[in-house]
């Protein structure tokens, strides 16, 4: 079983990592193991999980793996904490054939929080138990909707009372799909019967693009104009998504020029109704204004924010803070005030493979995530520092090469794609990996 398992923040959280031997006739105390230093896990060693890190942790998995996913708002209320808790996540499958994907709305509930360990107790107790662990196992329900092609990124938005996903497949084109009777009938097995029977053969995008020279993974909706859009492909090409008012979209042809290879990643800016940023596999990020001619409109640049591939970024709702991940594993900070200077306000070398996604917490304005393909989720918060009386260094010596700022690392996925923090749950995280969906919910965060 994987270990995962939080670092302390001044001496409240744990140790990262725990590992034990298999040879019970040589055991000694657990050791913490720390991914990418340290010494490798040794014959007859693994890593166990430490359930006391965890709020709540629940796996799932769709058949087909998901590279790209997003959570889909609900009418639950915000800031829910109280368990069992219930979310709804929009994804797209990459499965081996074109025709055997699949465009999903699942619907998670039932998910409580991690029990604490066994007591040894009577017979009655132990069938009491047994009853409890029936009725606290999390259920999973589909509404699927077929794909023609691998769907390499998914992101959802609510226009007006239309909640939609914006889908970029793997064939090359962009398309807009209404979610509705998805979200409808996942919530009733006789309907969703009826459903699968009846009505999806039938359903098709409700608008699609094909302008894009090829495939590409870049997709932003506006969080400040319903159906605004953004959408960038693997030829460095960007074009503006405006919506109509037929229920339609004008799209662009002009692309916006700048980038000289793929674009990897597009953020609108969360105060400015004309401003996003995009990064590149040119290693630039680039901010650009739409009012300006697409020619033209590319207002501030940093050439080499990374060396290499930039693969994800994240623009802070709360701060003016530019968060972005790399094939060098570092993650960066940029102060947009502070963008001309080229230089970040921070950076971050925790994981050793390429950053494969990164996030700002919704609420908390100095945490984020991220995770790598080094099959690592990391938690950080830009408030800790070192508490120098906690003691934890003194004890184990590796903890004093860690970034002061890492609060949690989370392992045990297999090649981890994308990570979104939930919105209306506070400190929620979902992650889908090759290995499939996980929701956790840490005590660091």
């Amino acid at each position: 079983m994987a270990a995962r398992k939080g670092r302390r923040r001044t001496c409240e959280t744990g140790e990262p990592m725990e590992a034990e031997s298999g040879d019970t006739s040589s055991e000694g105390p657990a050791q913490v193991y720390l991914p990418g230093r340290g010494p490798p896990l040794r014959e007859g060693e693994e890593l166990v999980m430490d359930e006391e890190a965890y709020v709540l942790y629940h796996r799932a998995q769709t058949g087909a793996p998901c590279l790209s996913f997003d959570i889909v708002r609900d009418h639950l209320g915000d800031n829910r904490t109280e368990l069992p808790l219930t979310l709804y996540l929009c994804a797209g499958t990459q499965a081996e054939s074109a025709q055997s994907n699949r465009l999903m709305i699942l619907r998670m509930h039932n998910l409580h929080g991690t029990k604490p360990p066994p007591s040894e107790g009577s017979d009655e107790e132990e069938e009491e138990d047994e009853e409890d662990e029936e009725e606290r196992k999390p259920q999973l329900e589909l509404a699927m909707l077929p794909h023609y092609g691998g769907i390499n990124r998914v992101r959802v938005s609510w226009l007006g009372e239309e909640p939609v996903a914006g889908v970029w497949s793997e064939k090359g084109q962009v398309e807009v799909c209404a979610l509705r009777r998805l979200l409808q009938v996942v919530e009733d097995p006789q309907a969703l019967a009826a459903f699968l029977r009846d009505e999806q053969a039938q359903m098709k995008p409700i608008f699609s693009f094909a302008g894009h020279m090829g495939e590409g993974f870049a997709l932003d909706w506006s969080p400040r104009v319903p159906g605004r859009l953004l959408t960038g492909d693997c030829q460095k090409n960007i074009h503006l998504w405006t919506p109509t008012d037929g229920g339609s979209w004008h799209v662009d042809q002009r692309p916006f020029v700048g980038h000289t290879r793929s674009v990897e990643d597009l953020q609108w800016s969360p105060t400015e109704n004309t401003v996003f940023a995009s990064c590149s596999a040119d290693a630039s990020i680039r901010i650009w204004d739409i009012r300006a001619a697409p020619s033209k409109a590319c207002m501030l640049t940093t050439a080499t924010a990374h060396e290499g591939d930039v693969n994800v970024i994240s623009w802070s709702r709360r701060e003016p803070f530019l968060l972005s991940g790399g094939d060098d594993g570092a993650l960066k900070i940029w102060d947009l005030r502070q963008f001309k200077s080229g230089s970040p306000v921070a950076t971050f070398k925790q994981h050793v493979a390429p950053v494969t996604s990164v996030e700002w917490h919704p609420q908390d304005s100095g945490v984020f995530a991220a995770s790598g393909a080094d099959h690592q989720i990391t938690q950080w918060d830009l408030a800790v520092e070192r508490d120098p009386e906690a003691g934890d260094v003194e004890a184990d010596p590796g903890l004093a090469d860690l970034p002061q700022q890492l609060l949690f690392v989370h392992q045990g996925e297999t090649e981890l794609k994308e990570l979104h923090w939930h919105p209306q749950c506070p400190g929620l995280l979902v992650s889908t990996a090759l290995s499939g969906f996980t929701v956790f919910r840490t005590i660091s965060v």
